[in-house]
């Protein structure tokens, strides 16, 4: 809800609602507030209830929910002087979801790093723009496009999320097949018809020409409006390389079609993946080397402090340092931490256990040794990686980037270095 539109709601309320609301956001109970105002409980909580309602937060038919946390962020968001802070550090670790999935809007748990999401918002409101979201895994970049099309569907903009990684590998081996599956899936993620067979003409027109007359015609022109596509996980296209580089040469006329028509102005691409391109592209077909390229950066001691205190864990600089200098800034394995410091676990034994199979990190470490055990190539390299440690290495670029794309090494120019403490001290023991 925006301020202007908030302000004229609380405006409306009556003055009894406003005490009701005044004692509430004061983490009063509704028994407390009842006996203060001389009425019953069961009032307060229809007062509460048509509070609500009068913020937008209200039922559909059949369901029956309370919106009081919901009231709450509300507040806190544009009125925080009005609510008791313990009410919202209660809010947030009520239902405090484990690590691992992208963040929620309202995950109270999102650090921003300025001025990226406003970078990002800006481009998309240019006609035919173009975003490129880089960073390794885990380090936030689906719950920032989760963000970029919020923001884009609140400007009344159509929006779709589309995972590449989506497409099993018998569809991405095909360019053919996969363009189908890709518009099919953009199709219904739009409640639009799939018209499939009437512009489908691969034979005389060819897949890429096809795609592109059915984006046009049966998306562009049925919605009316402007449409930010999200693709995410792009970079699973890399291990299919003759669909790489036809679905990156078409994503790239798309952009530079703005030019030409206005139709293909209404489309803004924001285009997410893991590594540095390690297939050949033309420099003229790929869509790597335009737009606004945006790399997310590890967070600051600043962001980390206040990502702890988001988790109600409060502790010295000296503490919140000791656990940056094991994982870095790593959004994922700081979040795993606070997760377990917030349960109850100390620091002393989080860190001295972080590298073991019994430390909070151990599937995470798994997941890498196996990866590793799948890979010998990339175990040579991270090897070479750890030997040279002091002064880095120089690897072999694909390696490189796909060490790189897991998060086990940083590249500083040529030079591949390991990301943090933890993956240092647990991969010596065993490479």
């Amino acid at each position: 809800m925006r301020e202007a539109e908030f302000k004229v709601v609380f405006e409306e309320l009556t003055p009894k609602q406003r005490k009701v609301l005044q004692r509430f956001l004061a983490a009063e109970t509704d028994e407390a507030i009842a006996s203060a105002l001389y009425l019953e409980p069961s009032t307060i909580r229809r007062h509460i209830a048509n509070i609500c309602k009068a913020f937008g937060l209200n039922n559909a038919e059949g369901e029956h929910y309370s919106y009081r946390d919901e009231l709450i962020e509300l507040f806190a968001h544009h009125r925080p002087e009005l609510v008791n802070p313990e009410l919202v550090y209660r809010g947030k670790l009520a239902n405090l979801e484990f690590p691992g999935s992208p963040l929620t809007l309202k995950s109270p748990f999102y650090v921003e790093r300025p001025p990226i999401e406003e970078q990002c918002l800006q481009e998309i409101c240019k006609p035919g723009s173009l975003v490129r979201i880089r960073a390794p895994q885990y380090m936030g970049k689906t719950s920032l496009l989760h963000r970029i099309l919020a923001r884009a569907s609140e400007m009344n903009y159509a929006t779709v999320r589309l995972n590449l990684r989506q497409a099993e590998a018998a569809v991405a081996a095909d360019l053919d097949t996969f363009l189908r599956w890709f518009c099919v899936n953009l199709s219904r993620k739009l409640n639009l018809p799939g018209q499939l067979d009437e512009y489908w003409d691969g034979d005389r027109f060819g897949s890429l020409v096809s795609c592109t007359t059915y984006f046009q015609s049966c998306i562009l022109e049925q919605l009316h409006q402007n449409l930010v596509l999200g693709l995410d996980e792009v970079d699973w296209l890399f291990e299919f390389p003759p669909v790489a580089q036809g679905f990156f040469a078409l994503l790239r006329s798309w952009h530079e079609e703005a030019n030409n028509l206005d139709i293909w102005q209404r489309l803004r691409l924001v285009v997410a993946h893991s590594t540095e391109v390690y297939i050949s592209l033309n420099l003229n077909q790929s869509p790597f080397n335009v737009g606004l390229p945006i790399r997310l950066p590890e967070l600051s001691l600043i962001q980390v402090q206040g990502l702890a205190k988001q988790y109600g864990w409060h502790s010295s600089t000296q503490a919140v340092q000791s656990l940056v200098s094991m994982v870095g800034g790593h959004p994922y394995l700081l979040q795993l931490a606070f997760y377990h410091l917030q349960q109850g676990m100390p620091l002393e034994h989080l860190l001295q256990t972080a590298p073991t199979q019994a430390g909070i990190y151990r599937d995470h470490l798994r997941r890498h040794w196996q990866m590793l055990q799948d890979h010998p190539e990339l175990q040579t390299a991270l090897d070479l990686a750890m030997v040279e440690e002091s002064r880095g290495i120089s690897l072999d670029p694909v390696l490189a980037y796909k060490l790189e794309s897991s998060g086990l090494i940083k590249l500083e120019g040529n030079q591949a270095r390991l990301s943090c403490e933890l993956y240092r001290q647990y991969f010596s023991d065993r490479l």
